[in-house]
């Protein structure tokens, strides 16, 4: 393989390459004029179901599942392949163009709330659950939250990126990545060994975030790369990852404005409770999902 020198100066002159290529740009901005719908709850998410799309979408489940009537919201649909996050209402929820965004429209002048973690201690604060009170546990809490803010771009960008979708495969930055992401699951094990969640025996925002990307690696979602991390030999992650994967909240959150894998765990717009039922009753007689009488 031939070495790359770089130039004194960097510019932008071909694309990158790899899955992401026609998305990926040096500047920011909208591309093009596009409004964004908006419907008749107090939260309105524009997202798609990656795992910093699914933070939010399990915390506001969790949030309903537990009596939160004012959390209901619209959750429309953001296809990243396809560019919608450079749309200019897009971009005026979230300068960055990155899902997931949030209007919160539950007070008399509508603002906007970007950032996955940002969204989630908003609506933590804002309803005042699943972020302890106590002073100690409340800075455990956001240590955890902001921990995978900080390590989850070296396992998605960096990890994910050259093992999954880099055009080529390399063996510098998978090895680089690799050993880090293994550092990090071993972080979380040996946090785990002794407690049953992050903040101890308290389910907070900080496992919301960290379940929706650690919690995928474990269960070997993440990347088709359970065998090569050997994820199943951190038990304590596995324990905590399959008792956070059977809550109702969880299991409807994962399906929100998601468009890969098997048509029943898919819900690519969520407007309503009832959509979760009728998507299941889709799946088990297409004729309504067609429109037809069953």
């Amino acid at each position: 393989m031939t070495e790359y020198v770089p130039p004194s100066v960097w510019t932008w002159d071909k694309a990158s390459g790899g899955k992401f290529a026609n998305i990926n740009r040096p500047i920011a901005g909208s591309t093009h004029e596009k409004d964004l719908p908006v419907g008749k709850h107090p939260f309105q998410l524009y997202s798609l179901a990656t795992p910093n799309g699914v933070k939010v979408t399990v915390m506001l489940e969790e949030l309903l599942e537990a009596g939160h009537t004012g959390a209901e919201y619209d959750a429309w649909l953001i296809r990243i392949n396809e560019g919608d996050q450079f749309g200019s209402g897009f971009v005026a929820v979230n300068p960055n163009s990155k899902i997931p965004a949030l209007m919160d429209c539950s007070g008399p002048t509508p603002f906007r709330v970007f950032e996955s973690g940002a969204i989630l201690l908003h609506l933590a604060e804002k309803f005042g659950v699943f972020i302890p009170k106590d002073g100690a546990k409340r800075a455990e809490c956001l240590s955890w939250l902001f921990w995978q803010m900080g390590s989850a771009p070296y396992l998605g960008g960096g990890f994910g990126h050259f093992y999954a979708y880099a055009p080529t495969k390399m063996e510098y930055p998978i090895n680089r990545f690799a050993m880090e992401v293994k550092r990090q699951l071993d972080v979380l094990d040996r946090r785990l060994a002794d407690n049953r969640y992050l903040v101890g025996d308290d389910y907070t925002i900080a496992d919301m975030a960290v379940w929706a990307w650690y919690g995928a690696l474990a269960m070997g979602l993440q990347y088709e790369a359970g065998e090569f991390l050997q994820v199943q030999t951190y038990t304590n992650v596995q324990r905590w990852t399959q008792e956070i994967a059977k809550r109702p909240a969880v299991q409807r959150g994962r399906m929100v404005n998601r468009v890969m894998g098997k048509p029943e765990s898919q819900l690519h717009e969520r407007h309503d409770a009832s959509d979760f039922q009728t998507k299941v009753q889709s799946v088990v007689n297409p004729a309504v999902n067609a429109g037809a009488k069953p």
